[in-house]
């Protein structure tokens, strides 16, 4: 049975504020030349991508997450004493427990109210931004604040030329808060396989295969992708769940403003632009300087989106995107 949104949640709550935090060093395909058996060529070609930033030494999810919120509450006019609750979307924790939204609230002295992490790897923040609008459509809450944050470079193989390539380290954020009755989120959808989990993943380090010599020496806490299976799986997902969404809203392709995918690869973007039939003009791409940043991405781009002007007040905006699990989501918001 496929999830669905319900229309009774229709514009409860809209996007206040978004945020990002990037790390300053940067890993570029030249880079890589130099590390593995590549090129700039053929990571531009097949991937899109021209640079990743990457954590310092002393840096975690956490500590990117933090930076996003603070850009998100500041852009939103609010402090931080005004959040209620906060969601952390990640696949890349601080560590297995405690939450790595309980490291953010501690670095930020956002005590006494619940926070709680999300796993959906790429999917991660579209599954944590329908929480928060169901939260806020409930009443629980009024300020929900939403963070996908990933330091994906720490399980990154480097000796892998398939993907150590493709990812990169970043955090985005946004606050929700009450819809207007003019700006909200119009749609959401969210959905899962998981019996396709074994196409992307990272085996070891979980109660399955607990650290040991000999997953550390097999290269099980790395990420492990079958890459011509999950693009498949991606583009379709994605296709699906943006159709879905946009059903949903009661909306045709030609009233979206801007169409912000999950950054996996350029092949994936434009597959996924053409399915739902959207001029590139009107999708958004920064995969050629961020890589792929899972459940980052999309709040990055976002937030890009409104500060470049490619959006604003008024403008309607389809989120899409796909991860491991699998799992997928899309969400329509009028800004």
């Amino acid at each position: 049975m496929q999830p669905t949104f319900s229309n009774k949640a229709r514009g409860a709550s809209r996007i206040l504020g978004t945020g990002r935090g990037i790390p300053e060093r940067i890993l570029t395909n030249q880079d890589f030349e130099q590390m593995v058996d590549t090129s700039d060529e053929w990571i531009v070609t097949r991937t899109g991508m021209k640079r990743r930033h990457v954590v310092a030494e002393d840096q975690a999810t956490s500590d990117l997450a933090a930076l996003a919120l603070r850009d998100a509450v500041a852009d939103a006019g609010l402090e931080l004493d005004d959040l209620e609750a906060v969601i952390v979307a990640t696949a890349t924790p601080d560590m297995p427990f405690p939450s790595t939204a309980c490291m953010v609230q501690d670095h930020l002295g956002i005590l006494d109210i619940p926070v709680f992490d999300v796993s959906a790897a790429c999917s991660g923040f579209i599954y944590g931004s329908t929480l928060a609008n169901s939260l806020i459509a409930a009443g629980m809450y009024e300020r929900v604040a939403v963070i996908g944050a990933e330091t994906l470079t720490r399980i990154t193989n480097y000796e892998d030329r398939s993907t150590c390539v493709l990812f990169g380290d970043g955090a985005g954020a946004a606050v929700y808060g009450p819809g207007n009755g003019e700006a909200g989120v119009l749609a959401a959808y969210i959905g899962a396989d998981g019996s396709l989990s074994h196409l992307l993943n990272m085996p070891a380090g979980g109660s399955r295969l607990p650290a040991s010599h000999e997953t550390v020496d097999r290269r099980l806490h790395s990420i492990h992708m079958a890459g011509s299976e999950v693009f498949k799986a991606a583009v379709r997902a994605m296709e699906s769940s943006a159709e879905k969404a946009l059903e949903l809203a009661g909306l045709d392709a030609d009233e979206i403003d801007l169409l912000i995918t999950h950054q996996a690869n350029i092949r994936i973007i434009n597959a996924t632009a053409t399915r739902v039939h959207l001029p590139p003009e009107k999708v958004f791409i920064n995969v050629d300087e961020y890589g792929n940043t899972s459940a980052a991405s999309i709040p990055i781009a976002l937030d890009e989106a409104i500060e470049q002007g490619c959006v604003g007040p008024g403008s309607v905006v389809l989120m899409v995107a796909f991860g491991g699990g699998f799992t997928w989501g899309s969400l329509v918001v009028r800004l």
